[in-house]
């Protein structure tokens, strides 16, 4: 029987295995000539997939991004918004409406003073006083070349005493005069609060009260 011939001993050399699976791994795992593809091959060449863009590198890890935190909105913010600070809410004081001198003067004399000096005139017993606002010529001889000049005009209920005051500038903080008169032609012209700095209703009233009562024609005298 014929002896097995060994390939070493026939010259032969046997065919690795390693070079029949080359050509077929290579053909798997090589790059296509038309456009770039990722292999899975392993290398020691490829990026960081999680510092990579994903759009850019097929290898990249999907990982997902946390919100940016969220300041809390300052007090400019909320003023902003619409949102008044609690403190501003509680410093806030209400626009004091004007006083009744700031206005008008004809609307203070009229609305405001002459109710003012009846209802005092009334408490100390003078009932029915005669009072208006008008504006004519100061009734002084000698003093008419001053020309109309308004004034507070007051009758006492026996037709006897009467009393001026005259506001020559229209103004209840410019200059002003008083006169008075029994039963005749008032003859002297006097001044009327000339020393305060400021004129309010109750002085105003209080002034020609103490005038009145100086002539003894309230009530009480």
């Amino acid at each position: 029987m014929a002896e097995e011939t060994n390939h070493n001993e026939a010259g032969e050399v046997a065919p690795s295995t390693v070079d029949k699976q080359a050509p077929t791994v290579a053909e798997q795992n090589a790059p296509s000539t038309d456009s770039p593809e990722a292999t899975d091959i392993p290398t020691s060449n490829a990026p960081d997939p999680k510092a990579v863009n994903p759009e850019t590198n097929p290898n990249a890890a999907k990982t997902k991004t946390a919100p940016p935190k969220r300041e809390k909105p300052t007090a400019a913010d909320k003023a902003a918004d619409g949102e008044k600070p609690a403190a501003a809410a509680k410093t806030a004081k209400k626009e004091k409406p004007p006083a009744v001198e700031d206005k008008p003067f004809s609307e203070f004399i009229q609305q405001y003073y002459l109710p003012a000096v009846e209802k005092a005139v009334a408490q100390e017993g003078v009932k029915n006083l005669q009072i208006s606002f008008v504006k004519q010529q100061i009734p002084i001889k000698g003093l008419e070349q001053l020309g109309d000049c308004w004034q507070v005009v007051g009758n006492f209920p026996d037709g006897v005493r009467h009393f001026n005051l005259y506001f020559p500038d229209e103004d209840i903080q410019g200059k002003k005069a008083f006169s008075c008169n029994e039963g005749k032609q008032p003859s002297t012209l006097e001044s009327f609060l000339i020393d305060e700095r400021k004129i309010t209703l109750d002085l105003l009233v209080y002034g020609l009260m103490q005038r009145l009562n100086g002539q003894k024609w309230l009530g009480r005298n």
